[in-house]
């Protein structure tokens, strides 16, 4: 297997550009692609996914990771876009992984031969928007989420009546202790479209392609029985949800220091999973 090369590429995304890593061992024939999609406060460089997407490439496959337009997060990892964070919500999330989806389909935008078939991988917030555009889309030949979330609607009404009231909520970058502000445009968004376009839940009953679900037991952002309610929701023998004893990043910091023997694990299944489900 030839050793893969990294390759820069900047698409227009619903709020910004996007901007996308490629790693692949070969770029004039064609391999099957993997999109890895980040969670909120995450980015393409956070700590575990260079190195997922590293392993996915030595593995044969083509693997694109990018910054969401409304992650806030520039090129050098830094939260410099704080505009483009503010004004986030799931449905600009959704047609920046949608219009991913179509760059690798036709390959050009980013140097690549079309695949002859296309996996997402999704973390966190980014293992919701995974299951919503495999619902979408038949096209879609493997899903993999990790600590998915089964809801879009994950703040209490006293919270959102707050943040209604001031404006904007204010998050915390827990890395760098810089303070986000976000605003109120992914509370309409969740009241217009949590039970229907946005409904995760509703789109995992329709997903067929087959699908690993990975969460963590003790995992302190997104509740385990959020995994337990997508596998429900699924009922179908192309279906795995797997429990790993760990939090939510499986053990992963960034900057990413060592090989958590979590993180092992569920890299390993993860790429053994698109190996058996993607030709």
């Amino acid at each position: 297997m030839s050793t893969p090369i990294l390759s820069k590429h900047r698409l227009a995304g619903a709020l910004g550009d996007l901007l996308v890593d490629v790693r692949t061992g070969d770029r004039h024939n064609p391999r099957p692609a993997v999109l890895i999609i980040h969670g909120f406060k995450g980015f393409k460089d956070w700590g575990m996914f260079p190195v997922v997407a590293e392993r996915l490439a030595r593995a044969g496959f083509t693997a694109a990771s990018f910054n969401l337009s409304g992650s806030g997060v520039d090129d050098g990892g830094d939260f410099s876009l704080a505009d483009n964070f503010a004004r986030n919500t799931y449905s600009a999330e959704l047609d920046d992984v949608t219009r991913m989806v179509a760059a690798l389909r036709a390959g050009t935008p980013l140097g690549i031969a079309p695949p002859p078939s296309i996996g997402l991988l999704g973390h966190s917030r980014g293992g919701g928007m995974a299951i919503l555009a495999a619902a979408r889309d038949p096209g879609i030949g493997a899903l993999v989420t990790w600590a998915a979330i089964g809801t879009i609607d994950r703040w209490s009404d006293e919270a959102k009546a707050s943040w209604r009231r001031r404006g904007h909520l204010n998050i915390q970058n827990t890395r760098t202790g810089q303070v986000l502000p976000m605003g109120t445009a992914i509370l309409d968004d969740i009241a217009e479209h949590a039970g229907g376009a946005l409904d995760i839940l509703a789109a995992a009953g329709r997903i067929e392609t087959p699908w690993l679900i990975l969460h963590g037991e003790s995992d302190e952002s997104v509740p385990v029985d959020d995994a337990r309610m997508l596998a429900d929701a699924s009922r179908r023998s192309s279906t795995r949800l797997l429990l790993v004893p760990s939090g939510h990043t499986f053990g992963a910091t960034h900057p990413l220091t060592g090989m958590p023997e979590t993180l092992d694990r569920v890299m390993g299944e993860t790429v053994g999973w698109f190996s058996r489900h993607l030709t």
